[in-house]
């Protein structure tokens, strides 16, 4: 599943494996565990593609900051899934961070977004109390933070508020909800609004951890059923043209009884089907 030859039609999977710009740490151990998971694999060759695997190599300067990491992280990742666009692949990304986002839209053509997450990511470097950068994430794909940094991502343009639609959205602060509030991103899966290719990205924590399972550190209560996100994934490819699809944030130590592993097999299933479809 590593390059070489392979049939018509590829479906590159490729891991953004990082957490604040270090491999193999929480969220992004996640995607590791997911890229080597043969029965994740046998789904997407089961709905008739042949998946390839491609691991975003820490490129970045181990030593430099977490910032100046992560975007020379997020460069390498735009260029990968533009070649993995221009090969005629559709690419599926499984990332340890919704930080990766922006490089996937940038590699793949996208002119907006479906973002199924318990949080907004709309924070930016002035009223973000946490310091981390995933929760800047929408913000950085909508061109409110980090403006400087993200044009050095090779394809990068901003994708407009207004063609971002946010699902699931619940475990807000108070300046969260009032920034979510005031920008024009929609709340909600508005179908006849979606843009003509539009970027998938579902953050597992999405999902409601009582029903499927705690996906990770942040999950919060409430939230999505797994057939809840597979009917919207349905809605979506009905609707436009899916251009790339993020499954992010899984980890592993959170998913003590496995239930949300099952759930990334269904979505990434669905999507795989769907996008198979759409060729």
């Amino acid at each position: 599943m590593d390059g070489g030859r392979f049939a018509y039609p590829p479906l590159a999977v490729i891991c953004w494996p990082f957490e604040a710009g270090t491999p193999d740490l929480g969220m992004g151990a996640g995607a590791s565990l997911l890229a080597g998971d043969r029965e994740l694999h046998d789904v997407l060759a089961a709905c008739g593609w042949t998946p390839t695997l491609e691991r975003i190599p820490a490129v970045a300067d181990p030593l430099a900051g977490e910032l100046t990491r992560i975007f020379d992280l997020l460069r390498a990742h735009a260029l990968a899934v533009r070649a993995a666009v221009a090969r005629g692949a559709f690419p599926l990304v499984l990332s340890g961070g919704c930080v990766s986002a922006a490089a996937t839209v940038a590699g793949a053509g996208a002119d907006g977004a479906v973002w199924f997450d318990a949080h907004a990511d709309l924070d930016t470097p002035e009223d973000n109390l946490s310091g981390s950068t995933d929760v800047q994430a929408l913000s950085i794909l909508t061109g409110s933070a980090w403006q400087a940094a993200a044009r050095a991502i090779p394809g990068f343009t901003p994708v407009r508020e207004s063609s971002v639609q946010v699902v699931g959205v619940r475990d807000l602060a108070p300046y969260q909800r009032l920034h979510l509030e005031a920008s024009e991103v929609v709340v909600g899966l508005a179908p006849d609004f979606l843009p003509s290719r539009t970027y998938l990205h579902v953050d597992l924590d999405v999902l409601d951890p009582e029903q499927v399972g705690r996906a990770n550190r942040f999950a919060a209560p409430g939230g999505l059923t797994v057939d809840d996100v597979l009917d919207a994934v349905d809605t979506i490819f009905d609707t436009t043209t899916v251009a790339a699809a993020t499954l992010s944030a899984y980890e592993p130590r959170s998913d003590r009884s496995g239930t949300v592993r099952d759930a990334a097999h269904a979505i990434a299933r669905r999507i795989a089907q769907r996008a198979r479809e759409q060729r």
